[in-house]
């Protein structure tokens, strides 16, 4: 519905924001079941995600695996869900494996309903500002967006 924002608070903090089409229903479970989660979380097209395992509950376990059109320059993720409130809000820690572990990012995602569809905030806690920069570098944005940009589509199609 639109392309995301991000913007910046202190020295540790990224809010992502971006509106769908889609009910907080469906976004939530798009963030929440493992084979919707490979249908959109790939980063741009040719990117590929080969591992996913998305244990949605308190103490589950995060593990996303990626690798290019080449099956090259491959990274992955690995993370905890702390708590969930169905259809509202998220909450985990992830960290980049890129080779090495980045340091933990906190993030909390929200879903609320806005004009006939949701309303997606993503607040993320980094560990400092080197960090956040780093991160930034990566061209997240771009990435979250090509990927946010999938969720719409694949309930219109149900």
């Amino acid at each position: 519905m639109t392309k995301l924002s991000l913007t910046l608070e202190g020295d540790t903090h990224v809010i992502v924001t971006r509106e769908f089409s889609a009910t907080p229903e469906l976004v939530y479970r798009a963030h929440t079941d493992p084979e919707l989660v490979k249908k959109w979380l790939y980063g741009p097209d040719g990117w590929v995600m080969t591992q996913c395992t998305y244990e949605a509950w308190p103490g589950g376990k995060i593990r996303l695996d990626w690798e290019d059109a080449n099956g090259e320059n491959g990274f992955y993720l690995t993370g905890e869900f702390i708590a969930l409130t169905p259809n509202e809000r998220t909450e985990h820690v992830e960290r980049m494996h890129v080779p090495d572990a980045t340091p933990d990012t906190h993030c909390v995602t929200s879903f609320a309903a806005k004009s006939g569809g949701t309303l997606l905030t993503l607040r993320m806690t980094v560990a400092d500002a080197e960090s956040r920069a780093a991160m930034l570098e990566t061209g997240v944005e771009e990435g979250m967006e090509a990927s946010y940009a999938r969720i719409d589509p694949m309930f219109a199609e149900a």
